[in-house]
């Protein structure tokens, strides 16, 4: 997993951390959206961890017109054979990238709820088994808003990180412009696989041996309470935020070479773990209040285990 971070950022400049917590989210079998205005790579994130995992990659541009079929898959008629047949959607695959997936109605956004949760879809009563891994990437852009659905908080909820991608450094845009080669000269080589989908479902079943001692679930579970006890905050943190933290820190301490999890671990992805699940008082967002804000004073006032 650790080569695989490598590799990504030998092609994605000034997103280290991002990768890192991409893969993280990967590893302990979550999903994750991705915020940030056009041109930052987003796609090409999404993509190029799949073709290092050896899995399947599909692409949905997420517009008004998308119907729910479109992305789970329909069942048609057989004129010839005279019987129905399924025909399944872009969502049966490995990676998944959901691109400006609020650019759609909340009827649209809905059929990936039950893809998310239970790695499963329904199509006319009959239910069918996603393959494994199944990750969902999300895009949105956080500047234009106009024509858009804001994603619903029992959406929101089921990803594991939001992560919120910025303009790379002076030097990493610098090194943008040294790699690139203009289109049609350049033909983009298909990356070899690092990993097979088989080997990561058992790296992640080995974050059940990852060690978590008792005062760490007392600190989880302060933090998620404290959340809901912030007067700036209108929607506190749900359980399953807590399990999102649990998990992510359990696949960080994995990535880093440990079997144990450490408080440093649930600070660093409770950020990413919790800032989308946070609906702030409109007098908070008047203030110029963030969630990132909020969180980030929260792990401060909460004493650390030893």
């Amino acid at each position: 997993m650790n080569e695989i971070i490598q590799a990504m950022e030998q092609r994605l400049f000034g997103q280290k951390l991002n990768i890192r917590l991409l893969v993280t989210a990967l590893l302990a079998g979550g999903h994750v959206l991705l915020e940030g205005v056009p041109g930052l790579g987003k796609t090409k994130m999404a993509r190029t961890l799949a073709e290092f995992i050896g899995g399947d990659y599909r692409r949905i541009q997420f517009t008004p017109d998308l119907m729910p079929g479109d992305i789970t898959g329909s069942v048609i008629y057989n004129m010839q054979e005279h019987s129905f047949t399924t025909i399944q959607g872009p969502i049966f695959t490995n990676v998944l990238l959901a691109d400006e997936i609020n650019r759609s109605g909340p009827k649209t956004q809905a059929a990936l709820l039950e893809a998310m949760e239970e790695r499963q879809v329904t199509i006319q009563g009959n239910t069918y088994k996603l393959p494994n891994p199944f990750f969902v990437v999300a895009t949105q852009n956080p500047v234009e808003y106009e024509g858009t659905y804001p994603l619903p908080e029992a959406q929101l909820d089921r990803f594991l990180f939001k992560l919120v991608l910025d303009y790379p450094g002076e030097e990493a845009e610098i090194a943008i412009l040294r790699g690139h080669i203009p289109f049609p000269q350049h033909q983009e080589e298909a990356l070899s696989a690092i990993l097979t989908p088989g080997r990561i479902e058992e790296l992640q079943r080995k974050l059940a041996d990852v060690v978590v001692e008792e005062s760490l679930y007392a600190y989880i579970a302060t933090i998620i309470r404290k959340t809901r006890e912030s007067k700036r905050v209108q929607l506190g943190a749900s359980p399953r935020a807590g399990i999102a933290v649990l998990m992510a820190s359990k696949a960080w301490a994995l990535l880093d070479g440990r079997t144990y999890v450490t408080p440093d671990d649930i600070k660093l992805v409770a950020r990413p773990a919790l800032r989308h699940r946070l609906l702030l008082t409109p007098q908070a967002e008047l203030e110029g209040g963030t969630s990132d804000h909020i969180i980030q004073e929260t792990l401060g006032a909460i004493p650390v285990p030893r």
